[in-house]
């Protein structure tokens, strides 16, 4: 038996600066030259603080609009050829680029004639593209996510951020929490409408400017905030946490414990008439004329609307909850599985049940529960995926034979009890969360509080068999 070809070894060393330097035209670190490179250290926030977004609609002036449409365009090329230089000094060369190599590649790009545009853009915001890219990169080594993929104009989205010295922050001594904000390179500040205000007495650790396909600027501000956990919600006349039980589906959105249901609004549906029209509108207009891009905006800003009202209504419901529970249970969705490309006999049905959970936002309700909880003192219970919580008679706890999709009641064999299925599953996930719930509290130490999730896949060693 022979052994398999050994694969291509690593340059390093001093051959890997040579190839820096002659191949790949990155200069060396002429900074420092006797202290040893160290890594980066991130900027961590401060003690019993949390880092909370605000976004803000803003009006950008059309000087102001063009210098914006000029650092997208920078941002965006310089994480393209940041990628290719990269990706292109390990196919050719065997050498790995981090983020401090990229910065000096840029260093050079920014004094070349043929791309000396990029001096009219900050440095600092140019660094935070290529600081994007290194953790895309991060993401991909960990197996958390694909490879980077080059950013296109007009797909991706426009977005530039600015670090503490890339903008200038005065607040208004009447209104604390708003103020004035001028980026690098401009010499007016931004008509920011405060919705809100945010902390007073604090500058923003960083600010991204964002464009979305409509042509809406936003402004999305972060800042390091202490949030006071709420009480502690107990039933009525003991100590048992009040918890609730959240089954997600497709006829209704959600189904509480206690029948309860936020219905399913539907919105690709509801809108599916005029934007088929508008979409036919696109493709009879000739590209690259004006009456195709008024056409393209106005499937933009449907979508748009879209958006919004599902954000709006999750993030009103899911604070809700929060405020009025202290443990919230949830099944594991494996979303992606579940959105897998339909194939084969059935494939319209799975297309159709792929768009309403796209419509449904499974991921972003359970995105928003996650955080608040963590910031409100609350406990969110992850039960394991492969819970019978469906065909499992909360009554009895029998477990009945599997159920299609379209039965929405059943029969109890055992016990004759009639259940409607999604409430059914809902009190079984919230049984089967509390059981969790109590023994990760059995095992902490006295006066200590459970964790803000509690995933039961993670825990295998404490959890016996359901």
């Amino acid at each position: 038996m022979t052994e398999p070809p050994e694969g291509p070894v690593r340059v390093v060393g001093a051959e890997a600066k040579r190839v820096k330097r002659e191949a790949l035209g990155i200069a060396d670190r002429s900074k420092h030259h006797s202290r040893p490179a160290a890594p980066i250290k991130h900027r961590a926030k401060e003690p019993g603080t949390w880092q909370r977004v605000y976004r803000f609609r803003f009006y950008p002036t059309p000087v102001q609009a063009g210098q914006l449409e000029q650092t997208f365009g920078a941002c965006r090329w310089v994480y393209n050829e940041g990628l290719a230089l990269r990706s292109g000094a390990w196919e050719q060369h065997r050498v790995s680029v981090g983020f401090a190599e990229t910065c000096r590649a840029l260093t050079g790009w920014r004094r070349a004639g043929a791309t000396s545009w990029l001096r009219e853009v900050s440095s600092t915001v140019l660094q935070q593209a290529l600081r994007h890219l290194d953790g895309a990169y991060t993401r991909f080594f960990k197996g958390t996510a694909k490879f980077p993929q080059r950013k296109r104009k007009r797909r991706s989205q426009d977005s530039a951020t600015y670090v503490r010295t890339g903008f200038r922050w005065v607040e208004d001594p009447g209104r604390p929490g708003t103020g004035l904000v001028t980026l690098a390179k401009h010499t007016t500040p931004l008509d920011v409408r405060w919705s809100r205000p945010m902390p007073g007495g604090q500058v923003p650790v960083k600010l991204t400017v964002t464009r979305d396909r409509a042509g809406r600027y936003f402004l999305s501000v972060l800042v390091e905030e202490r949030i006071e956990p709420l009480p502690a919600a107990f039933l009525p006349g003991g100590s048992e946490p009040k918890a609730v039980g959240l089954d997600l589906g497709l006829a209704a959105l959600v189904t509480l414990y206690d029948g309860s249901k936020l219905e399913h609004p539907r919105l690709l549906k509801k809108y599916a008439k005029e934007l088929a029209r508008w979409q036919r509108e696109l493709h009879r207009k000739q590209k690259g004329s004006k009456n195709r891009d008024k056409a393209r905006k106005r499937i933009a800003r449907l979508y748009a609307l879209m958006n919004d009202v599902r954000r709006d209504m999750l993030d009103r419901f899911t604070t809700r909850l929060v405020r009025e529970n202290q443990v919230l249970v949830v099944e594991d969705l494996r979303i992606a599985n579940l959105m897998r490309s339909a194939a084969g006999k059935g494939r319209r049905r799975k297309a159709g049940l792929n768009q309403s959970i796209t419509d449904a936002s499974w991921g972003e309700l359970l995105r928003q529960l996650r955080y608040k909880c963590q910031w409100y003192g609350r406990t969110l219970v992850i039960v394991d995926r492969f819970f019978p919580s469906t065909r499992r008679c909360s009554a009895c706890h029998t477990k009945g034979p599997r159920l299609d999709v379209s039965v929405r009641e059943w029969t109890c064999a055992e016990c004759g009890a009639v259940h409607d299925r999604d409430e059914n599953a809902a009190v079984n996930l919230r049984d089967e969360g509390m059981r969790l719930y109590r023994l990760v509290a059995a095992a902490l130490p006295p006066g200590r509080m459970p964790p803000p999730v509690i995933k039961a896949s993670e825990l295998p060693e404490v959890l016996p068999a359901a």
